[in-house]
């Protein structure tokens, strides 16, 4: 309707103005608009005739804030690419891989928007929001490691089992193996050949299973076999309680990522070849593709490498603290220890680095968040606020002369 009306009366200030010949200040009066509108009005009627009648878009001539299409085409290009493989393909991934492969800065939401454009995206129905979730993770590598194993079938509809542990911190996937059927001998061997490989954990988690222990089983008492390895090498053993299974939500979520990486590929005809399809998602999972979960969308390598593993021996009580901090202008970023504040310098040029302080007695390893590089490693004096980064001094600068 207001565009019916707009028209309407530029056709009646032509009319006033070329057939009638009022002047352009008198019809502007009259008909309550400004003369500059009327003199444009005229000019395209001039040069247009009627088709200066028509309601013109008012898109903008120019969008400087606007994708170039090389970039929008490459954000389609690794959506499909990396849902024909089986791989998280949301715009966080996206934009994780744009980054770190093709260097280029795209928000999510813009992700998201062209995503939706090009018809990408599928409207799913309203979830729990994340923030309704109470989520509990292990503070350092190895403090835990869950297990628990899934069911797949070859061409042949031919039964077989796929035994993961992962790691609760990093989600670092330290074994994925495939077998005929999953038994106590089984866990017992590939737990072993995990721990040569990564060190052995301060404890583990997993269900109630008789392959992972026997303290289920109608009394009969007594350890099975992995039970007797965890308890000779000082491992906490921890069981979820039954019909609990988010307890192991982790590993669970692991299955889902694992099968859907397994559906996008040839499917294996044989055990040998399955366990070689492990081997590429496992290198994959671990080395190349980024997680939602870990901070910065970070590789689970990368956090599984960045932080001192724990152990057995490892005292996890409240002298073991973790904290994140930003680097300041200064270059320095701040840890309290025994109620006194201590300045830790980094150095300038890390100025707005997030960082994970981890602090064991006067014990401070200082990393970078999003590399896992190790910015500090010593041991705090604390009779001293500020704790030097032990770099030479540069010349002073002299003074002007007056």
């Amino acid at each position: 309707m207001g565009q019916f009306r707009l028209v309407s009366k530029a056709r009646l200030v032509i009319t006033a103005v070329l057939v009638e010949g009022r002047s352009q200040s008198q019809v502007a009066r009259d008909y309550g608009v400004s003369q500059g509108w009327i003199s444009r009005l005229i000019a395209r009627y001039t040069v247009e005739g009627e088709a200066a009648f028509e309601p013109r878009s008012r898109r903008p001539h120019t969008s400087p804030t606007r994708l170039p299409q090389t970039t929008i085409d490459l954000i389609i290009e690794l959506r499909r690419t990396l849902a024909s493989k089986g791989l998280d393909n949301g715009p966080h991934t996206i934009a994780w891989h744009l980054e770190h492969h093709h260097r280029l800065i795209v928000s999510a939401a813009s992700i998201s928007r062209h995503l939706h454009a090009a018809g990408l995206v599928e409207p799913s129905p309203h979830k729990r929001p994340k923030t309704s979730y109470i989520r509990f993770a292990a503070e350092q590598p190895n403090q835990r490691w869950q297990a628990d194993f899934t069911h797949w079938r070859l061409p042949d509809r031919t039964h077989v089992e796929i035994l993961c542990w992962l790691d609760d911190h990093s989600r670092y996937a330290i074994s994925v193996t495939a077998h005929q059927r999953v038994t106590a001998a089984i866990v017992l061997t590939e737990f072993r050949k995990a721990v040569d490989h990564h060190g052995i954990p301060y404890s583990t988690l997993t269900d109630n299973g008789m392959v992972f222990t026997t303290r289920l089983a109608g009394g009969k008492g007594g350890r099975n076999a992995f039970e007797a390895e965890l308890h000779r090498l000082g491992v906490h053993q921890i069981n979820s309680t039954p019909n609990h299974p988010t307890t192991c939500g982790k590993v669970e979520r692991f299955h889902q990522t694992l099968k859907r990486w397994l559906t996008n590929q040839p499917r294996a005809a044989t055990l040998a070849a399955l366990n070689t399809q492990l081997e590429a998602f496992t290198d994959e999972y671990n080395h190349h593709r980024p997680h939602r979960s870990l901070p910065h969308r970070a590789t689970p390598a990368t956090i599984y490498t960045s932080r001192p593993k724990a152990d057995p021996a490892t005292r996890l009580d409240t002298h073991n603290r973790v904290r994140t901090d930003r680097v300041d202008q200064a270059g320095t970023v701040t840890l309290r220890v025994n109620g006194r504040l201590h300045h830790i310098g980094i150095g300038r040029h890390h100025h707005r680095t997030r960082v994970l302080i981890l602090a064991q007695d006067h014990h401070i390893t200082v990393i970078n968040a999003a590399t896992g590089e190790v910015l500090r490693d010593f041991t705090l004096n604390p009779t001293r606020d500020y704790q030097p980064t032990g770099a030479p001094k540069g010349p002073k600068r002299k003074k002007p002369r007056p």
